[in-house]
């Protein structure tokens, strides 16, 4: 490759030196000598000119290193290299290194059968390339372009090398082939440029360089190594349908626009290691057929990957995005592990035919209808993601709370998907198959009912502390006539969380389909030996039970209030022994005031002396106890009505002596207070079996 020199350095080659000024310009014209004299073509006078150009033949080797040329210059030159048969110029081997071609450069249709090199060339005009013929080398290593420039349906059947190149217009390559090495490493495109439907045969080398304006590889297809090293594109940029049938090298690639790789194929690794997407990014229907490396990427705004396939990708990530990625609709084939920090995570749809781990940081991820055909654990990851040995994925452009939030599991099959630390206060269950199979392992957090005191009618109500579903949340709301929420408020403490569908009660899930859930759950817990965590879905069903007007008959809901009324369903013991102890003192205080007597009733004995005999017979007897007329409340009376009613909440007789009253007011007692306790004990039992 020779060494290009610099605008004040003399070239390497001999050359015309017309306008030498020793202050001005020191070297004058830089154009090399037309054969057999001192000035180069554009400097020959016009009678030289014309006779060495009529010399010339097609497939002729011309050096016109350095030389200007204008429109018309260039023009002779290739009319006297045209071929009559194709009427188009044929070249054999060409110099232009370093030319300075100052109107337009028209070499459309151009054949150069050996190398053609243009190295350090300045096009001022546009330059037209259109459907060229190269079947050497073709070298534009250091060539401006500052008008237009056009490569359409060039075939370069050598290396062509447009290193360091700079296009300030627009640029077009389309439907070029390059049989060989592409360079455009470090080259720069001021203007849009298209390498529309463009066929890279062999390596194709894009690192360094950059695309100011839009720039199009639709279609474009690579049967080789790609290397977009480094590459900043600061406008759309657009791989729709391209195709990769080796390894794709996007690694630290800047991506300033919209960046487009929809239907894309890889057919071999495609790598995109510490790339940047400022703006949104669609990889939407694209086939990963290797690994597709992710790992420390940034997307500032969306990665839309829904409709993608990857079929032998074993790890995704880690990657940060700022708003949200859409895996919807894509499948995974592979075992395979996603790590992933953002704002969203939608895997609607999506489905996986092998074993699954997604790690995810600081997003809400939402599951509807996926499709899970062997286990996935969706879990929170605690940390940042590691890249490497000490750097870590950056989250600066993540505002929201570190937790993971899942927010719909509608449709999906339960059976294989187990949720790790993560916040389920606004997830959907409706819908969904073998709840009572999901695994809820770790910190997993629930809506809780509204806080305070709250007010029905007149009468002040406040809701039992407990763990609730979304669906619960949303039928209360609507049942109470709530005002809409925004969806983007954060939920307030002392309302109910209003549902999607807030307003539509056709689309409001209700009571019945609710406890469903619950008793699903329920079960869960309960196979998992988490007896305290299935408690607030037990109540959760029996509370939905007891408010269900089509499913639950009239009587059983009667049951339920009465139930809830005394226990909290068997499970506030606190409210059994409330109730406990108002009974308790509602019977000492009937025993005092009618169940004991005045005094303990003495034994009489009465008897009878038949006229005439000597037998005496005696009838032994007691007399009926009677209640005081006065003193019924006082201590000694109190002493004995505790007695009796603490021997009948254990279920024992006291033994002492009561009125008539007083024993069937012991007998209620002996009855209604057990089962109080009974209830307070198994309220206990439910917090801390294991």
């Amino acid at each position: 490759m020779p060494t290009l020199t610099s605008p004040l350095a003399a070239p390497s080659w001999p050359h015309c030196a017309y306008g030498v000024d020793p202050a001005t310009d020191p070297v004058g014209c830089r154009g090399i000598h037309a054969p057999g004299h001192t000035a180069c073509l554009a400097h020959l006078n016009d009678t030289d000119r014309s006779t060495y150009l009529a010399s010339l033949a097609p497939t002729a080797a011309i050096d016109h290193r350095g030389t200007p040329f204008t429109e018309d210059l260039l023009n002779q030159l290739l009319t006297a290299l045209t071929d009559p048969t194709t009427q188009r110029p044929h070249l054999g081997a060409a110099r232009f290194d370093g030319a300075q071609f100052s109107g337009d450069a028209n070499f459309d249709g151009a054949q150069f059968s050996g190398d053609a090199n243009f190295e350090g060339a300045q096009f001022s005009g546009d330059a037209n390339f259109e459907g060229a013929q190269f079947s050497g080398d073709a070298r534009f290593h250091g060539s401006r372009f500052s008008g237009i420039t056009n490569f359409a349906k060039v075939q370069f059947s050598g290396n062509a090398n447009f290193a360091s190149a700079q296009f300030s217009d627009s640029t077009w390559f389309v439907d070029a082939h390059f049989s060989n090495g592409a360079n455009f490493e470090r080259a720069e495109f001021s203007g849009d440029t298209s390498f529309f439907k463009v066929r890279f045969s062999s390596i194709a080398w894009f690192n360094y360089a950059q695309f100011s304006g839009e720039a199009s590889f639709f279609g474009a297809r690579f049967s080789l190594r790609a290397g977009f090293v480094s590459t900043q594109f600061f406008g759309d940029t657009h791989f729709e349908r391209a195709e990769f049938s080796s390894a794709a090298r996007f690694v630290n690639t800047e991506f300033s626009g919209d960046t487009i790789f929809e239907e894309a194929q890889f057919s071999g690794e495609a790598s995109f290691y510490r790339s940047r997407f400022s703006c949104d990014a669609s990889f939407s229907r694209v086939q990963f057929l290797r690994d597709a490396k992710l790992t420390g990427t940034q997307f500032f705004r969306n990665a839309e990957f829904s409709g993608a396939q990857f079929l032998e990708a074993s790890l995704l990530g880690p990657m940060a995005c700022g708003g949200r990625v859409d895996l919807s609709a894509a499948v995974f084939n592979a075992p395979v592990t996603l790590e992933i920090a953002a704002s969203t995570v939608s895997c609607v749809r999506t489905r996986w035919e092998s074993t699954a781990t997604v790690r995810v940081r600081r997003a809400e991820v939402n599951l509807s209808y996926a499709v899970l055909v062997a286990p996935v654990a969706v879990t929170a990851h605690p940390t940042p993601f590691a890249v490497g040995h000490r750097n870590f994925v950056d989250e600066s452009l993540l505002t929201g709370p570190n937790g993971v939030r899942v927010t719909s599991v509608q449709g999906v099959d339960a059976a294989h998907l187990v949720l790790t630390d993560t916040d389920l206060s606004d997830c959907l269950f409706s819908g969904a198959f073998h709840l009572d199979q999901l695994r809820l392992e770790g910190r997993t957090t629930l809506a809780p009912t509204p806080t305070g005191f709250h007010r029905r009618g007149i009468a002040p109500i406040r809701w039992t502390r407990r763990r609730t579903l979304a669906e619960e949340h949303h039928w209360r709301a609507q049942t109470a006539g709530q005002p809409p929420t925004p969806a983007s408020t954060p939920p307030e403490p002392r309302r109910w969380r209003n549902g999607p569908d807030h307003g539509d009660p056709a689309r409001t899930p209700d009571p019945d389909d609710v406890a469903a859930i619950y008793r699903q759950l329920r079960k869960a817990f309960e196979d998992g030996k988490n007896e305290p965590g299935a408690a607030d879905f037990y109540y959760g069903e029996c509370e939905m039970r007891r408010h269900d007007r089509t499913g639950t008959p009239k009587s059983e809901r009667r049951l339920l209030w009465a139930y809830w009324l005394l226990s909290g369903y068997g499970l506030r013991a606190s409210r059994a022994l409330g109730w406990l102890a108002a009974a308790m003192l509602t019977t000492i205080l009937l025993l005092m005031a009618f169940g004991l007597p005045a005094s303990s009733p003495k034994q009489e004995a009465t008897g009878t002396v038949p006229a005439g005999g000597g037998k005496v017979t005696f009838v032994i007897d007691k007399q009926d106890p009677k209640n005081p007329v006065k003193d019924r409340f006082s201590t000694k009376r109190f002493d004995k009505a505790l007695s009796v009613t603490l021997n009948s909440v254990v279920f024992r007789s006291s033994g002492q002596d009561l009125t008539t009253a007083g024993t069937y007011i012991e007998m209620t007692s002996r009855i209604l207070e057990p089962a109080l306790l009974a209830l307070a004990v198994l309220a206990i039992r439910g917090r801390i079996k294991r």
